[in-house]
């Protein structure tokens, strides 16, 4: 998937769209044809593409959508994608060797309120506060490339894509070097679980990217089952760890990621994090409402093979509701006696372990 420099200056751009007899690449105002090379795709190498240069894809009604497997956009997720050359940053941290799990001191972080500008590069700014509150960790709330100029994130539509907004690729892995700087490891959280509706231009590249029977509840289930679909996910989590010297991942929802095939798309995941990246620690937490642990096995060392940890979300909503009092919504399952939940998940980790 996406546009990557396979020689100096020659781009090799690949598109699955397999609902499009033929599909136009519109490079710096000129139109290529694309090759089909069977199943669906389509591709194209072109000779003497600088870094920077904007495209988009041109289907056969004349529709020009971004590129599902953006590294960057000019701007919104309907706009032109950009050719990125990760090569052109150089990394200034280049002895960081990471933090061990027990270490942790979790900062979440969210790029667009946590200064005035919303941008990386203020927020490299306020790292020294961070660094002097004790905290060891930044888990950096969802990046990938949303409708809009402001929002929470979960609404992410092109998931290889730093939301314009904050920055560019460079001004996150700057953020992210001046991190490691001051001794702070960079986590990201993110969403492979569903797509935002504004800009997600899937379903007409490939309406079998998502299943026909299946939903969830923020729309159409992904088809895990399908190759080219299962390579877009799976390898996302790879490209952010390693296009930014991340120190591990935030899973969101995966109770929403249903999946037939063996090796569960999760356990794939991790397993080829943990090949790929061997030589320093990356952490790997998930959010899961049903409290299960078979993604968290530990080795005779102590070591995770998979995911390094899961957020107690039983935790949580007991805390706030023995603060807050609210019950509604799913609240309501901890407003009995929620003191005792809070003395349960202190102790336990879990407060529902099988009960109703």
């Amino acid at each position: 998937w996406g546009a990557e420099y396979v020689a100096t200056d020659t781009v090799r751009f690949r598109l699955w769209a397999s609902g499009q007899s033929e599909v136009t690449l519109r490079l710096s105002a000129k139109d290529i044809e694309m090759t089909p090379t069977g199943n669906g795709w389509f591709e194209v190498e072109v000779a003497g593409v600088k870094p920077g240069e904007e495209y988009q894809y041109v289907l056969a009604d004349g529709k020009t959508v971004a590129d599902p497997a953006s590294r960057a956009q000019r701007d919104d997720v309907g706009g032109p994608s950009l050719v990125i050359d990760p090569a052109r940053y150089a990394w200034q941290n280049t002895g960081w060797a990471g933090r061990a799990w027990e270490e942790t001191v979790v900062y979440e972080l969210h790029i667009g309120t946590f200064t005035p500008q919303g941008t990386f590069r203020a927020a490299i700014d306020k790292l020294p506060h961070l660094a002097g509150l004790g905290i060891t960790m930044i888990e950096v709330l969802p990046l990938a490339q949303f409708g809009g100029r402001r929002g929470w994130g979960y609404d992410g539509v092109l998931l290889y894509a730093p939301h314009a907004a904050y920055g560019s690729p460079e001004d996150f892995k700057a953020f992210v070097d001046a991190a490691h700087g001051y001794g702070i490891s960079v986590v990201l959280d993110i969403v492979l679980n569903h797509f935002g509706p504004e800009g997600n231009y899937l379903p007409l590249l490939s309406p079998d990217f998502f299943h026909p029977e299946r939903t969830t509840p923020w729309g159409a289930a992904i088809a895990w089952d399908v190759d080219a679909v299962r390579r877009y996910i799976v390898e996302a989590p790879l490209y952010w760890l390693k296009e930014y010297n991340l120190d591990g991942l935030r899973f969101d929802a995966i109770d929403q990621i249903e999946d037939s095939q063996q090796p569960h798309v999760l356990i794939e995941i991790a397993q080829r994090i943990r090949a790929e990246i061997p030589q320093r620690p990356i952490h790997l937490t998930t959010e899961d409402c049903r409290n299960v642990i078979f993604l968290h096995p530990r080795d005779a060392d102590g070591s995770a093979p998979l995911f390094t940890g899961e957020w107690n979300d039983d935790f949580h909503n007991a805390v706030h509701v023995f603060a807050t009092g609210e019950t509604h919504a799913y609240y309501q399952d901890f407003a009995d006696q929620p003191e005792k939940g809070v003395a349960r998940a202190l102790t336990e980790g879990f407060i529902y372990q099988g009960q109703v």
